[in-house]
């Protein structure tokens, strides 16, 4: 059986040229990268994005991610190529694949087999840029606080209190605290602090969340980066650093164009995490593709209890997307964990398994229908999986009126998704009733994060340790409370503690600490033992990847 990386190699990529035709847009529109890769200018986006047209929305998500792996970045892309087997005008909008996932545990992230977006290796491998532009621009402001306090300390920064910290696009635990300005008076004022992932920097979740320069210098401004002797807030604006920051991040603005194996648009543009941030790509690169095509298939980070319930909650409601449907990504395998199976026994035929796994898809669909909108089960087939056990979740479905389709995305592209292409473009044609999301802004700090932790996760309470109770006094203080919440938790569970599978009742979420992300706009409340820095495996993906004289790169997926 190929790899994907053989499988990416296999085929003859057209001309980017080609594909931004297909969206409309001429060579002068296009800022290449190389014969395959391109960014849409500022100017052309503007244009696009003053047009009427507003194509609909698919929000593709999953059930809670096991070891053993979902593909729900496969199903994404391999159900735009089967909506384009059907042939409608469709693109997909997704992430960027950050470099610490691709050298430590989960490995590359364009899809995989015949659903994937290409160049693969490119993608994977510092694509254009944009990810290094947003570690450079969070690590200025860092460089100017403290260069601030070294030169003087003119706004009474308090050391201490100083809560922006460094980032990296690399796990390295090492780095998640240290002592910094050590060795003498010329290194600057020793504090503690550390470094977190880049995809966590506040920078690329709000670089995701505008749509103008305007609005990135403006949410720049607002990055709260510490606190006064005398407590109060001192935030970017007060060290000017706003506009350096965005004439870092310039390129990196613009929305990126590649394409699947199958020759569909794909725009790949920011990621930050759904554990730890809002897990979806830039507004602008899926407003750009609702304004250029008839369908848009994006994704969501992890399960429909991270990713698309932050989609729904905050990007959703920034941006007032409308997707009309959530095609949620089951497999065989990833029931069988929930249903008690270790990863080293997958390989054995259980359907009993697969029926005791059934209540962690049962109440991800549940999830999804308090958002009022429709779900489609998509049974991401694996050759592992035996009749008997599709048939239980198929089963499942047919008992509970759930739309749902049994795909080969990864061994047949978009012929192995036409089916679920079909059923999706049926729910959404007939959908015309707008999302609700599940809270208010005006709900206080805690009445939304106890609606998320009981409607979503299904917890029986929320207990918040002593550092959160004061975080939440003064986030009223500082009037902060009307902002959403983006909660920090464990993706392999739907609980805050990653060791309970299934579908886990009973149990108190606890809230260690809440964040203000006011740049972004939005409060991030952390729950069990999340951290903003993740940490390489004992044997880290990197090891198994290489290149020749020739510069082909083999082992990175």
């Amino acid at each position: 059986m190929p790899t994907d990386l053989e499988i990416a190699n296999s085929i003859e990529m057209r001309p980017i040229s080609e594909i931004g035709e297909k969206l409309g847009f001429s060579s002068d529109d296009l800022e290449y990268y190389g014969k395959y890769k391109a960014k849409v200018s500022a100017s052309s986006c503007n244009r696009s994005l003053g047009c009427s047209h507003e194509g609909e929305l698919i929000l593709v998500s999953a059930i809670t991610p096991t070891p053993a792996g979902e593909g729900k970045t496969t199903v994404s892309i391999g159900l735009a190529q089967g909506i384009a087997k059907l042939g409608k005008s469709v693109s997909v909008a997704l992430r960027e694949p950050s470099l610490g996932p691709v050298m430590g545990m989960k490995g590359g992230a364009t899809g995989g087999g015949y659903s994937q977006v290409l160049p693969m290796e490119d993608i994977n491998l510092h694509f254009t840029g944009d990810i290094h532009a947003v570690t450079t621009a969070h690590n200025l402001l860092s460089a100017v606080i403290d260069n601030h306090i070294y030169q003087g300390n003119a706004l009474n920064i308090d050391p201490r209190a100083v809560e922006w910290r460094r980032v990296m696009d690399m796990n390295d635990r090492s780095l998640r605290q240290m002592v910094i300005g050590l060795g003498g008076t010329t290194m600057g004022l020793p504090r503690e602090s550390g470094f977190d992932i880049s995809a966590s920097s506040e920078v690329m979740a709000t670089l995701c969340l505008v749509e103008s320069f305007s609005q990135l210098k403006e949410k720049l401004d607002n990055i709260l980066i510490g606190f006064t002797y005398d407590g109060k807030p001192v935030n970017a604006k007060s060290l000017s650093a706003s506009g350096a920051m965005a004439a870092l991040l310039k390129d990196a603005f613009k929305p990126n164009l590649v394409q699947t194996i199958e020759g569909v648009p794909a725009f790949i543009h920011g990621g930050p995490f759904a554990n730890i941030a809002q897990g979806t790509n830039s507004i602008m690169a899926t407003r750009l593709s609702l304004k250029t095509s008839n369908y848009t298939v994006t994704e969501a980070g992890f399960g429909f209890d991270l990713g698309a319930e932050k989609f729904f909650d905050i990007v959703a409601r920034k941006a007032g997307f409308k997707p009309r449907a959530v095609v949620l990504v089951a497999t065989v395998r990833a029931l069988k964990m929930h249903g008690g199976k270790k990863r080293k026994e997958l390989h054995e035929t259980d359907p009993g398994a697969v029926k005791k796994g059934i209540p962690n898809l049962a109440k991800h669909v549940e999830n999804i229908k308090k958002f009022n909108v429709p779900a489609v089960v998509a049974i991401n087939r694996f050759s592992t999986d035996s009749p008997e056990e599709l048939e239980v979740i198929a089963s499942w479905c047919k008992e509970n009126s759930v739309p749902y389709s049994i795909s080969d995305v990864w061994g047949k592209g978009g012929d192995g998704a036409r089916e679920l292409a079909e059923i999706t473009l049926t729910v959404v044609d007939n959908n015309r009733i707008d999302y609700r999301p599940l809270y208010e802004l005006t709900d206080s700090v805690e009445d939304k994060i106890s609606t998320i932790s009981r409607e979503i996760y299904g917890a029986q309470d929320v207990d918040y340790a002593p550092k959160a109770r004061k975080d939440l006094k003064k986030i009223k203080e500082l009037g902060f409370d009307n902002l959403p919440v983006c909660i920090a938790k464990t993706q392999k569970s739907l609980s805050d503690d990653p060791g309970l599978l299934g579908r886990p009742e009973n149990f108190v979420a606890t809230v260690r600490e809440i964040v203000i992300a006011n740049g972004a706009g939005f409060l991030v409340p952390i729950t069990g033992d999340i951290l903003r820095m993740p940490g390489l495996p004992k044997r880290p993906a990197s090891e198994k990847i290489d290149i020749d004289d020739n510069g082909n790169i083999s082992g990175l997926f």
